[in-house]
């Protein structure tokens, strides 16, 4: 089974799983908003997640967004699904903090405790 960004598609049938025209392709991919992989003849490959990128210019396209809104948008959803990944890797290692310290704490009710009062000077006046 090949993985999804395994570049396969000639650009004419992107274009017709992507819905629109094969210069539309070129165009954006002119614009920097899709990045085909190029064969050793120079010929254009897409992937399967090409495919959805492209699906998904389409889609800010007939909401009204001009190309630059697009590439914008595109940007910003790109760094929301690193930030959620960088959470999610965050939340396993804190998790795990959590769990070695509950493993090695025997019982959390207990709490040492050290008061002392110090009058102005430096002499102690109690300690427990």
């Amino acid at each position: 089974m090949r993985s999804r960004d395994h570049a396969v598609y000639v650009i004419s049938v992107a274009a017709e799983l992507a819905g629109m025209h094969p210069q539309t392709l070129r165009i954006y991919e002119r614009r920097g908003l899709v990045s085909p992989a190029r064969t050793q003849g120079g010929n254009r490959r897409y992937s399967d997640v090409d495919i959805d990128r492209l699906r998904r210019i389409q889609e800010l396209a007939q909401e009204g967004m001009n190309l630059e809104g697009i590439r914008r948008v595109m940007a910003l959803e790109a760094e929301v699904d690193q930030l959620r990944a960088e959470v999610e890797h965050l939340r396993h290692v804190a998790a795990g903090a959590i769990a070695e310290a509950e493993r090695r704490a025997p019982r959390r009710d207990l709490v040492p405790l050290r008061q002392e009062i110090t009058v102005f000077g430096g002499k102690r006046l109690g300690s427990r």
